[in-house]
């Protein structure tokens, strides 16, 4: 715990609690989330006569990582259908967030990803002797990530309305 002043905490957010939006649309329920992630290639350069170092530049950066989203499976075939419209040669690109919440229950901060499409579905294991829910997955490829600024902001006011429902159409 960092102390921001006299009788101020800066506790770390809780990874569990967590919102999944595509296209303004709240969708509940997920266990998982993976794949925030983005790296900068380091391209070395030696320098002659400079024996004590390699210099280190910056390359180009890239999303090595898919996002996965695990949930709940239900009756509600949302990943299912979008994954068949991709086998069918239908692509429709989505814009979503992960909103990380904070106690109160609401967004802390988030991450921006563009023009995601499902490129895995992955249904449930299913054994008879395990009482575990079952859970589907799905990859979606995308052209980036963003944190906005203002995701950082404790103040922010942003607030979301989780009863909407998604649907691919």
């Amino acid at each position: 715990m960092a102390t921001l002043g006299p009788g101020v905490r800066n506790d770390p957010y809780a990874s569990f609690n967590f919102l999944v939006e595509i296209e303004g649309l709240i969708l509940g329920g997920f266990t998982e989330v993976g794949g925030l992630q983005v790296e900068t290639v380091v391209q070395d350069y030696q320098e002659g006569g400079q024996n004590e170092y390699v210099h280190k530049l910056p390359g180009p950066s890239r999303y090595p990582s898919n996002l996965t989203l695990k949930r709940g499976l239900t009756d509600i075939e949302t990943f299912w259908s979008w994954h068949q419209d991709v086998i069918a040669g239908t692509i429709a690109r989505k814009n979503g967030t992960i909103y990380l919440l904070d106690r109160q229950g609401q967004p802390a901060m988030w991450w921006d990803f563009k023009e995601a499409y499902p490129v895995k579905w992955s249904g449930p294991d299913l054994r008879a002797e395990n009482g575990a829910v079952a859970v589907e997955t799905v990859e979606l490829v995308h052209r980036g990530l963003a944190k906005p600024a203002r995701s950082s902001n404790r103040r922010g006011g942003l607030s979301l309305d989780i009863s909407a429902g998604f649907s691919v159409g």
